[in-house]
């Protein structure tokens, strides 16, 4: 039982064992892999269990898949053999027969359909590689900043950031040599229940959070000048505003949103009876916000009596569809604006790792997705008892077996108004630390997935959609990982804090080329807040440094780290003289900018917080908001005049000159 379980787990892409940050292996419970194994359709209760599972795994390998994907002009292998005819994207039809189910490679890229002994499927032809910076910016050593945009501020925005602000922002970065903008995920959330905001925990990751939509709410002065967004009721005064605009709609805006609705089809449909039935089942019951717990005949979006309550409710779906379509003018305004004004990449996306369990996506796409399962990360040595997220992923074999419908519909959503996405986590490309409802973290296992389909499918849309890729590649990497992103034109990332050799800082002239550099993330301290031990402080108030002794080494190293950080500033040439001391985190911030401009990466992005020299993070990781703001801090000033002042400029004209000086 014990060895049949392991073959089983095994041959489904779950590791018996794994290895933690000291190097020590431990083995996974056979609990976790029965439960992990269930998620994935796989049966391992008994010995019966264990066999059928087995047969299932080897009946899917004998067949064609819903999707193959083949690199351009490389022979693919099948598992049926004979004639075939091959239906390219354009029309044209080859024939021919594949030997010992080998197919000639196609030397045409798209997504081209194949009939064969008696199955079809749909072969996917990547591009050697995802579009790039030397595509989008040819000759040029582009930099773009880092925005969390709902921490932009405009006249009338009612206490949080939007596409407006967003579309202010563009033309003045632009103008001091900004080739992008990155910004935190706009992903979809939960138009019943304000109170839910993280970016990176959406209702669904291909729809947009209707919160960000361009709306006027000039009634709310001293919400536009709070420090922090608050996020309630922010959310209820947008809300209220965008039902308000709908009823006053005119016959030719419910036309434009009538073709909206025929041009987005089923996804928006579902999305918006999701909002309309999230509403009445929560409203009604609190207990009933997830959808795992609606009445039996509502979790199934294609049930009868979801299509009876989306008729019943016709107003209250085209209310969520109207949201979205102001949402999605107003995002493809900004992008829009980004190129008008000379931006080469324009808006950033950013692709969170996962979905909330109880949106949207994962009730409209349960088969391709791990029901059951959250993703989250080992115990390591900044979390000793792991991390759990609290977010569904992708099923790699719900993925496989559905043709990855969900993924493509993901990356084409993500791309379609921006220049550039960043995949959050995205290690999760080729495994994701999964853990059963209800277990500790540390009761998880790793769960592979079709890195290789998954980065030709990424390096088509990329390339089609003529957008730029990133990937987040910080954590535990698998050996050649990074490699492997590399090859397909994925952009990884080279964080300063991170880019360490027996304790010095190292030249970002010496960095890896296909990547991004970044002085910091939304995650960690700003290079003010670093300089000055701000993010100690935080340790020592919310007792994060794992006890006295921990906190007090901390304190005593941090003097000789800022050394060294000036220390790396002058050997790269953007600093001069002593170490400033402990306040003067612009000074700092000002040798920082021009540091990352002589990284040797094919981008560089500044969070808009050391391009303003703020001392404050975005978000601490391991906090709940009544201990730290997180995901609420809003910027000092306007988006049209946040770069106006003049040492900001300043300090984006050192690194701009950087840049385009080498």
């Amino acid at each position: 039982m014990s060895a049949g379980l392991i073959d089983l787990a095994q041959a489904a892409g779950i590791a018996p064992r794994w290895q933690d940050y000291r190097g020590d292996w431990h083995d996974v419970s056979h609990h976790t892999l029965r439960a992990i194994l269930a998620a994935l359709g796989l049966p391992a209760d008994t010995p019966a269990d264990i066999e059928h599972s087995h047969q299932k795994l080897a009946l899917t390998a004998a067949r064609l898949p819903p999707l193959l994907t083949a690199a351009l002009e490389e022979a693919i292998t099948l598992p049926v053999h004979g004639p075939y005819e091959l239906i390219l994207e354009s029309g044209t039809i080859r024939t021919g027969v594949a030997e010992n189910g080998v197919l000639p490679g196609i030397g045409v890229v798209g997504y081209h359909t194949l009939e064969i002994a008696g199955q079809t499927t749909v072969v996917a032809v990547a591009p050697p590689r995802a579009y790039t910076v030397a595509d989008a910016a040819p000759g040029t050593r582009p930099w773009a900043l880092a925005v969390q945009l709902y921490a932009l501020r405009r006249p009338g925005d009612g206490g949080l950031g939007d596409f407006r602000a967003l579309e202010d922002l563009v033309g003045p970065a632009a103008r001091l040599g900004a080739a992008g903008i990155a910004i935190s995920p706009v992903h979809a959330q939960f138009s019943a229940d304000p109170d839910r905001f993280s970016p990176y925990s959406p209702s669904s990751r291909i729809q947009l959070n209707v919160l960000h939509a361009g709306i006027d709410l000039p009634d709310h002065p001293d919400d536009e000048a709070a420090p922090l967004v608050d996020w309630p009721q922010a959310g209820r005064l947008r809300l209220s505003a965008l039902r308000a605009a709908f009823k006053a709609a005119t016959p030719e805006t419910l036309a434009a949103l009538a073709d909206f609705r025929a041009i987005e089809g089923s996804a928006l449909e579902t999305h918006a009876t999701f909002e309309a039935l999230h509403a009445s089942q929560f409203g009604q019951d609190h207990t009933l916000w997830h959808w795992r717990n609606w009445p039996q005949e509502l979790q199934d979006p294609d049930s009868p009596a979801v299509r009876r309550f989306a008729f019943l409710n016709a107003e209250d779906v085209r209310l969520h569809a109207y949201m979205q379509w102001i949402a999605n003018q107003g995002l493809r305004r900004a992008q829009e604006a980004a190129r008008a004004a000379g931006m080469p990449i324009g808006i950033i996306a950013d692709l969170a790792v996962g979905a909330d369990s109880g949106g949207s996506h994962c009730w409209s796409r349960q088969a391709e997705t791990l029901i059951g399962m959250t993703v989250g990360a080992p115990p390591d040595l900044l979390s000793t008892q792991g991390q759990s997220w609290g977010l569904a992923a992708f099923s790699p074999s719900g993925l496989r077996g559905h043709g990855y419908r969900a993924f493509i519909e993901m990356l084409r959503h993500a791309m379609r108004h921006a220049g550039g996405v960043r995949i959050d986590h995205a290690l999760g490309l080729g495994r994701l630390w999964v853990v059963p409802d209800g277990a500790s973290a540390r009761d998880g296992a790793y769960l592979a997935f079709p890195l290789q389909d998954m980065l030709r499918l990424i390096a088509l849309e990329s390339t089609r959609h003529r957008t730029i890729v990133l990937g987040e590649d910080l954590g535990t990497i698998p050996d050649g990982f990074q490699d492997r992103l590399a090859g397909a034109g994925v952009l990884g990332m080279r964080v300063m804090w991170f880019e360490k050799r027996h304790g010095l800082f190292t030249d970002p002239a010496a960095w890896t080329p296909c990547a991004a550099a970044l002085t910091s993330t939304h995650d960690l301290p700003t290079v003010a807040g670093w300089w000055a031990g701000r993010d100690l402080e935080w340790r020592t108030k919310l007792n994060l440094a794992g006890g006295p002794e921990n906190q007090a080494r901390e304190d005593a190293e941090r003097p000789a780290d800022r050394n060294a950080l000036w220390a790396a500033f002058q050997y790269s040439g953007a600093a001069t003289g002593p170490a400033p001391p402990p306040d003067a985190g612009a000074e700092v911030a000002d040798a920082a900018a021009r540091h990352m401009g002589r990284a040797a990466c094919d981008l560089v992005l500044l969070p808009i917080e050391d391009a303003l020299a703020l001392t404050e993070q975005p978000n601490l990781p391991g906090t709940m908001d009544d201990a730290h703001p997180n995901w609420r801090r809003r910027l000092p000033g306007p988006a049209a005049k946040l770069l106006d002042d003049p040492r900001v400029a300043a300090r984006l004209a050192g690194l701009n000159r950087a840049r385009t000086t080498g």
